[in-house]
């Protein structure tokens, strides 16, 4: 317990290692400012202007016009955006004037070219200025502005800087109106946080429409009053068995109002006549035999049709949409219409004719899959099309017919696509979806059928019959949602496969700032994150600075995700000298395995080994630690397990040095650079290591100030208790408090961590616990 204490200067474990030059870097104090081409969906004019920037300053306010309360909104969404990273209090002040410095949102002076949605986006030395001519145009060239800013502004705790945007004007617009992503809540059900997550992830790339599939065969997910059991009957389960779930009228009005600040519609579906089962299980009269089917979980669809001869069915259907158009203020209703396999062609026509007329009559339009162009025209109506090839019967006949049409072709836009036939997710009806295929075509003239004029957007469906979780979703997602984006927003001129994919290499420190789950594409050159102490293990070959080998069976460095017993891969560049610890973050099913550290091949001497439990599958995500013995590089990864798959993420190798940035903490009094002090039951500051319930010690020479995390390595026995971090004195001001399980006793360390508030030094932590003993070894202030 007698250790000399040492404050230690920020450095990075990893990067201080032997051979790791090039892998990780540590971010430049001024890196240049991001290029204003760099912006993901390309702008359709940049013009850089040489030798200028503007950095924000800490006393930077943001300015929205007075007697627009929209706007103001937008104002203070992007200062929600900025305050954790900066540090910065960032204040949404209103002006009728025309602002000198920080950043202005105004709703006038913008070039006429940006319509309803468009931007104008000014850089000055002195002023970052947005101009729209709606809140929406204010609301997409915030997001510009937040790509423009430093990856490390995505952070949700205080960066250091600086916070530089370079010099210039952008004006930009979208190419098509309607900018869709679809989630499929149906056959695997997401909670509201879940969908809140995703509108925030697709708004950043000016995505303006979220569809919901909120019925299907295997779960009717909203609340209709005229027909409960729809939602606790309908909604009670879903693809694979599981309770599903259903969204009570207040929750999704509660999701339109979320979307609505993004300046995102939601457009609600329920699919008929097909796709009903759910419903013809909730109500026996909706069946043509009065007998209600089992309820469904598997993914085979085609099968169910509603009553086409039945009154009760077009009550049915009134009510149900009258009550989803109250609760919906977009201008749209789904009608599906698609897979009707069990409807004859006249059943078919005769059911839509008589339906489309109930959304004309709620003031709404209709939408339905391309099928619908088999019944007549309705007014404004709009033609979904999923279809495989570049010519369909159906939609030409909607189109000649007067519907516009949203592209949507499953071999092109379908997010639940595999991205190879190795990713764990997804399916491969519509074939593989890797990014270059996602990007590579042109909504304009993929069907020579249908004129350019005819297409009002883009939408990228994600239906779910393997999608359980938020996790999935956003590994199917990203990086081909920004791909479609691109499509729907930038004018094909300013589009380009080479330029693009390093474009999109760039937002991936972005997604992993948001902890983002997303698809390293071989495809695309991706950036490396700022440093972190972790080395990607999922980079590839291909990338600089980190060589990945592998065996066949692991399909190549790309595929170091999933992998299968006997497996590994070899990092040429990194050398476990002078290291004693392993932890990676892994991922496993199955029966999990376990995870060899080797040197010089796969096998070479056998440094440690870590047993990998199943953490729940792809996506489920634990950290793995050993101990290691002593060895040089380059370092090898063995998997070995019956038959499991493993997602090793990253990995960190450790030395015998405490953490970058730690105290230690069973310092005393006598030793230089910490003080610190202790009542009698803690028998003076060398043994902090032993400490009961009221014990506390008070370091005088930390300071919290400007802090807004804690992390300790501590270890306990018995019940445990909780350390709770002061300033001032043991009885001072509360910063925040973390609790401390049994880790085993002595010896067994973790780490706690928690966030703090505001306050100075000098810094006390207090322990209390039923009788247990404590010994915290050091901590960190973040």
């Amino acid at each position: 317990m007698h250790r000399r204490v040492r404050q230690v200067l920020l450095v990075s474990a990893v990067a201080a290692a032997s051979g790791l030059v090039g892998i990780i870097q540590a971010p430049a104090a001024h890196a240049a400012a991001l290029s204003l081409q760099s912006v993901v969906p390309a702008p359709v004019s940049v013009q850089p202007a040489t030798g200028v920037t503007y950095t924000l300053p800490a006393a930077a306010t943001i300015q929205t016009p007075t007697g627009s309360p929209a706007a103001t909104a937008v104002g203070t969404h992007l200062a929600d955006l900025l305050r954790p990273s900066t540090g910065y209090a960032l204040p949404v002040t209103t002006t009728s004037g025309t602002p000198t410095s920080g950043i202005a949102l105004l709703l006038t002076g913008a070039d006429p070219s940006v319509g309803t949605e468009g931007y104008q986006l000014d850089v000055t030395a002195a002023l970052i200025t947005i101009r729209a001519q709606t809140p929406a145009g204010l609301f997409h060239g915030a997001q510009t502005l937040r790509q423009l800013l430093p990856a490390a502004v995505e952070a949700r705790t205080v960066q250091p800087g600086p916070w530089e945007v370079a010099g210039g004007r952008i004006v930009d617009y979208p190419r098509y109106g309607y900018r869709g992503a679809m989630l499929d809540v149906s056959r695997h059900f997401f909670g509201v946080d879940v969908v809140k997550r995703y509108l925030d992830e697709i708004s950043q790339y000016k995505i303006n429409t979220l569809h919901l599939h909120l019925s299907d065969d295997q779960g009717w997910r909203i609340v209709i009053d005229a027909w409960p059991r729809l939602a606790t009957v309908g909604g009670s389960t879903q693809v694979g068995g599981g309770a599903g779930g259903y969204y009570t009228k207040a929750q999704y009005t509660d999701l339109v109002n979320y979307a609505a600040a993004r300046h995102i519609t939601i457009v609600p579906e329920i699919d008929m006549p097909g796709h009903v089962n759910a419903a013809q299980a909730s109500y026996a009269e909706l069946n043509c035999n009065d007998t209600a089917p089992p309820l469904y979980t598997g993914t085979s669809v085609g099968f169910s049709s509603l009553c086409v001869g039945k009154e009760v069915t077009y009550t049915f259907v009134q009510q149900v949409l009258t009550e989803l158009a109250a609760l919906t203020p977009g201008p749209y209703l789904h009608l599906g219409g698609d897979e009707a396999n069990s409807t004859s062609d006249a059943d078919y026509r005769t059911f839509m004719n008589r339906v489309q007329p109930y959304v004309d009559a709620l003031g709404k339009t209709v939408m339905g899959w391309h099928q619908v162009g088999q019944a007549d025209h309705s007014p404004g109506r709009i033609a979904q099309y999923w279809g495989t090839s570049t010519s369909d019967a159906d939609l030409s006949a909607a189109v000649s017919k007067g519907a516009k049409v949203v592209m949507s072709p499953a071999n092109k836009a379908y997010l639940d696509m595999k991205y190879t036939n190795q990713t764990p997710l997804g399916l491969t009806w519509a074939g593989l979806i890797e990014v270059q295929t996602a990007y590579n075509w042109d909504p304009a003239t993929l069907l020579p059928g249908v004129p350019a004029g005819a297409i009002l957007g883009v939408e990228a469906p994600l239906w779910s019959e393997t999608i359980t979780k938020l996790a999935d979703i956003e590994y199917m997602a990203f990086p081909r949602l920004p791909a479609l984006a691109e499509l729907a927003w930038s004018p094909q001129s300013a589009r380009n496969w080479d330029t693009f994919k390093t474009r999109l290499g760039a937002q991936g420190p972005r997604w992993t700032a948001q902890n983002i789950n997303f698809y390293r594409s071989p495809q695309v050159p991706w950036t490396t994150p700022p440093a972190t102490g972790r080395i990607e293990a999922e980079s590839y070959t291909a990338q600089s600075g980190v060589q990945i080998v592998a065996d066949a069976n692991a399909h190549g460095g790309n595929r170091v995700g999933y992998l299968e017993n006997g497996d590994w891969i070899g990092f040429s560049g990194v050398n476990p000298a002078g290291k004693t610890g392993f932890t990676a973050r892994v991922s496993s099913g199955g029966n999990g395995g376990t995870l060899q550290i080797r040197t010089g091949s796969a096998t070479g001497p056998l440094l440690g080994s870590v047993t990998v439990a199943n953490t729940g599958g792809w996506g489920n995500y634990t950290d793995v630690t050993t101990t290691i013995g002593t060895g040089s590089g380059p370092l090898y990864l063995v998997f070995t397990g019956t038959g499991s798959l493993f997602d090793i993420d990253s990995f960190a190798l450790t030395g015998t040095a405490p953490p970058a940035t730690r105290v230690e903490a069973e310092s005393y009094t006598s030793q230089s650079g910490v003080q610190i002090v202790a009542d009698a039951n803690a028998h003076g500051g060398n043994r902090v290591g032993y400490l009961e319930n009221g014990d506390w010690i008070g370091f005088s020479g930390v300071n919290p100030a400007g802090k807004t995390g804690f992390t300790a390595r501590v270890s306990s026995g018995g019940n445990g208790g909780t350390l709770q971090i002061r300033t001032g004195s043991a009885t001072g001001p509360l910063l925040g408090s973390v609790t401390v399980a049994n880790t085993g006793g002595w010896g067994n360390y973790t780490d706690v961590t928690t966030t703090i508030g505001t306050g100075s030094g000098p810094q006390y932590l207090v322990f209390t616990g039923t009788g247990s003993l404590f010994d915290i070894d050091s901590f960190a202030l973040t």
